[in-house]
């Protein structure tokens, strides 16, 4: 396995899933209008997934000796707070967040079986959100 390949893939994770964090809270804060209470707690308990994600991704940086970084300056903002266009985001978003998994479990496959199934159930978790937002756009 290709120690230094891992971590830039991880790192990339990592830099995801901090993006997810901000980018969702920033969501909960700007949706308004008669569905406002649902979505506000949606886009919460997304924030509170990718943290989550986030910290697994590091451990696993640093367990490999890594160090995970601090760029946030990566995130970037249309300032369209239409609901469907912050879905759309979202979407896109998740879709980064998949790839970027599925790049990883490329690099890891038949390498270590704990960095593959960390791959699959966070593959998992993402496409199942991923999914979610698609019927959110479906009224």
């Amino acid at each position: 396995m290709n120690k230094d390949k891992v971590i830039e893939l991880l790192t990339n994770i990592f830099d995801l899933e901090l993006n997810g964090i901000i980018r969702y809270t920033h969501y909960s804060l700007m949706i308004f209008g008669p569905n406002r209470i649902p979505l506000v707690e949606f886009y919460r308990s997304m924030a509170k997934e990718s943290l989550a994600h986030a910290e697994l991704a590091g451990e696993h940086i640093t367990g490999l000796g890594g160090h995970p970084p601090l760029n946030t300056e990566k995130i970037q903002e249309t300032f369209k707070h239409d609901i469907k266009d912050i879905i759309n985001e979202s979407i896109a978003h998740e879709k980064k967040a998949i790839d970027a998994y599925y790049e990883l479990l490329k690099e890891v496959e038949n390498k270590s079986i704990a960095l593959e199934e960390y791959c699959r159930t966070m593959i998992c978790a993402e496409e199942q959100d991923y999914n979610e937002m698609i019927k959110m756009l479906n009224e």
